[in-house]
């Protein structure tokens, strides 16, 4: 008798939302390392993470355009029901976008304030 894993045919939706989990938990590791060796000269650990990152980045854009494509009927389907009467924005999500845009903030106004 064949095993459930021998008998279950390849979902490419499981891949691809794989592919996304994956390239995604990578991209901020790759991320820090690249920033750390960013203040070295060229070395071929900087240019290890460097590339790391930008693999796994354009794995990640690629693999969400799939899984975007793939689930455009489900996300058309959202559009137009919420087209119909648009809820007002949740506490959640205004709180959401107050932390990433002062993550942002800090982040990027490091930036600006070690000059040029």
């Amino acid at each position: 008798m064949k095993s459930e894993q021998q008998t279950r045919a390849f979902s490419t939706r499981a891949f691809v939302a794989l592919m996304i989990c994956f390239s995604g938990l990578g991209l901020p590791v790759t991320g820090i390392a690249n920033h750390i060796y960013g203040f070295s000269p060229p070395t071929f650990e900087r240019h290890a993470w460097m590339s790391a990152h930008n693999a796994l980045g354009i794995l990640f854009v690629v693999f969400s355009i799939w899984h975007v494509l793939l689930n455009s009927r489900a996300l058309w389907s959202h559009v137009r029901s919420a087209a119909g009467g648009l809820p007002a924005i949740s506490r959640e999500a205004l709180l959401a976008g107050a932390f990433v845009a002062l993550t942002l903030l800090v982040f990027v106004g490091h930036a600006f304030h070690g000059g040029r």
